[in-house]
């Protein structure tokens, strides 16, 4: 099984490769693809260097999968290459994921759309995947009519170069160039992505219509505020859920407790609930503040919160790349 890992140094890249080390993925040759300036030097995997090579060379070495991670231009330039070549490419871009014509996937919620047939598979936003992963259920037992959601999201979904600004205002260093229009430490920015025309933020679109094609649902409602804020890492996740059907908080509980890959917070006498902090460098969705709307019927109150370069990003690619393994997909 050879793997090409495209955008191999970059942020999500290295957790992409330190979360294939991890979960044992049957690799039997790594391919790491990187920019040009990369081009020659090593990355590690498993205690082994590999030599990062172009994305045309990745292509003639014919990989079965190959993960993107580099930014939608390059996903909309090259997973086409890929995919006529017969690889299944796993893009972790915005460029492909409302494509009609391609699968937007969280394996625990919709693998079971996946065919053979599907070479290039979109990786859904980070925001996106750890509302689905508690929409989901909720939405067969009781029946989604509308979402609210407010997000409070950590400077890495921006990248590097924002870990780098929130650093340097942290210490008083004002050198570094600034990726905000405004300072993020000691700040909240509800400007995450750039301004559509109807002056929505894109962030703020993908997570108003990235559930519904998930949930292969488009009869509920969803609206969405998205803010940074000067976490380094974690998104958090208000949500108000108004149901079609009634329901009871201890089932409700009791649903998400037994959903594969989400962990119940939920203690408040005890002062447990889920924070980022909770969430580094884990897989799993967590979700707790589980309560009711007391301003209207059938409706629930909770938060959620989720390591956003890790099932935000890597391990929900590598968790595609597993179930198109396991079902001889690839």
């Amino acid at each position: 099984m050879k793997v090409a890992v495209v955008g191999s140094t970059g942020m999500v890249g290295q957790v992409m490769l330190k979360v294939l080390e991890e979960r044992n993925f049957p690799i039997t040759e790594l391919i790491p693809v990187a920019s040009e300036k990369s081009i020659g030097k090593k990355v590690k995997y498993k205690q082994e260097e590999y030599t990062i090579v172009s994305i045309n060379d990745a292509i003639a070495a014919k990989p079965e999968i190959a993960i993107f991670s580099a930014g939608g231009s390059t996903s909309l330039e090259f997973a086409p290459k890929f995919a006529e070549a017969g690889i299944t490419v796993i893009d972790n871009s915005s460029a492909w994921r409302m494509d009609p014509d391609k699968k937007l996937v969280v394996p625990e919620i919709n693998a079971d759309v996946l065919t053979a047939g599907d070479k290039i598979i979109a990786n859904p936003n980070c925001s996106t995947i750890q509302l689905v992963m508690v929409l989901g259920p909720l939405n067969k037992k009781y029946d989604l009519k509308r979402v609210v959601v407010s997000t409070y999201q950590s400077v890495t979904g921006t990248g590097k170069a924002a870990v780098d600004q929130l650093n340097a205002e942290i210490n008083g260093d004002g050198s570094i160039a600034k990726v905000y229009p405004y300072q993020i430490f000691k700040n909240a920015l509800p400007h995450c992505d750039v301004f559509a025309d109807d002056d929505y933020t894109k962030e703020e679109i993908k997570l108003m219509k990235e559930p519904k094609k998930i949930l292969g649902d488009d009869t509920f409602n969803l609206t969405a505020t998205a803010v940074r804020v000067p976490v380094q890492g974690g998104h958090s996740e208000s949500v108000n859920i108004e149901f079609e059907n009634e329901f009871e908080l201890e089932e409700v509980r009791k649903i998400l407790s037994e959903t594969p890959g989400v962990v119940v917070i939920d203690d408040v006498k005890n002062n447990q609930y889920p924070m980022p902090i909770h969430s580094e460098g884990k897989d799993e969705v967590f979700v707790g503040r589980i309560r009711r709307d007391l301003s209207q019927p059938k409706t629930l109150n909770l938060w959620i919160v989720a390591d956003n370069l890790r099932k935000g990003a890597a391990t929900n690619a590598v968790q595609i790349a597993e179930y198109l393994v396991a079902n001889n997909l690839v």
